[in-house]
């Protein structure tokens, strides 16, 4: 049995990313790849799950500087493969395009010899992680769910959000929810995050974590917390929430709330000044929260 503190399932993805100026870069993406190089990098022991249309090898070696992080690789009939044009300079509106998809994540390709305290679903589009794996999830770790993978579907090649039809059914069963502003909405009709928080805490989830371009928020029931994000540039903006939400939930493994909350906030802001994955280190970011927190 090998023992870990995340294990994060989701694809890696074959990303076109073109900017708002037309700088155009190719690269290997996807929540799983963004999250397993930002916990890993910061000194936690985690098991990644990868799957795509890639030999084992080129998998592994996709996460080659995240040594930390322990690749068991699945094959699929095709990749993720999807273009992202950003349309401004603060990168929060884009439009996705889609040409494959992964085969769904099923609940007897996770390896048995694996034993980690959270499992962090980090899928990239309705379809790659049916709901009733967040149920076998819960009986073996806590359950780390980005929304995403609940909310966005791929139709005619392009991306479009729904709602989560079971989202009353399988909160309950998530100890951390990740959001960002325009999904909180789209669950809860409400635009104010605080509100939206705790409207999702109210239906089950016992964490609540929504990113925005100007800050982190945390509810758990009893107060919300804030962390402004202090990036002095967006050059690596792809991953931005995949990097706080990894960098948080295995934080609080160790520490409460609001030191949580503020380390997670200090790593995105650093990533996001260089583009592609987290390859610092955990004193990277110390340095970083002594200098900007």
């Amino acid at each position: 049995m090998s023992r870990f503190d995340s294990l994060i399932i989701g694809e890696v993805a074959r990303d076109t990313n073109v900017d708002y100026d037309g700088t155009t870069v190719q690269a290997i993406g996807g929540a799983v790849y963004y999250s397993g190089f930002a916990a890993a990098n910061i000194g936690h022991r985690i098991a990644v799950l990868p799957k795509a249309d890639m030999a084992p090898e080129e998998l592994k070696a996709a996460f080659a500087k995240a040594p930390n992080a322990a690749v068991y690789p699945l094959p699929s009939t095709h990749s993720f493969v999807t273009k992202n044009v950003y349309h401004t300079p603060d990168r929060e509106r884009r439009t996705s395009t889609v040409d494959s998809v992964i085969d769904p994540y099923r609940t007897e390709e996770v390896p048995a010899e694996i034993d980690a305290e959270i499992w962090h679903l980090a899928g990239l589009v309705g379809g790659d992680i049916p709901d009733e794996i967040i149920p076998f999830a819960a009986e073996r770790a806590m359950v780390a769910i980005d929304v995403q993978c609940m909310l966005r579907w791929v139709e005619n090649g392009g991306m479009v959000y729904r709602d989560w039809a079971a989202k009353r059914e399988m909160l309950p069963y998530v100890r951390f929810l990740k959001t960002d502003a325009a999904e909180a909405e789209i669950l809860t009709g409400l635009t104010d995050r605080a509100e939206a928080a705790r409207t999702l805490y109210g239906w089950g989830a016992r964490e609540v974590l929504i990113t925005h371009n100007t800050e982190v928020l945390v509810y758990d029931g009893k107060e919300i917390c804030t962390c402004p994000i202090k990036a002095r540039n967006l050059s690596g903006r792809t991953g931005r929430g995949d990097t706080t939400f990894a960098g948080y939930i295995t934080e609080r493994q160790r520490a409460g709330i609001e030191e949580a909350l503020r380390y997670c906030t200090a790593l995105v802001s650093l990533k996001m000044e260089t583009p592609g994955p987290f390859q610092g280190s955990r004193e990277d970011v110390e340095h970083y929260m002594a200098e900007f927190y």
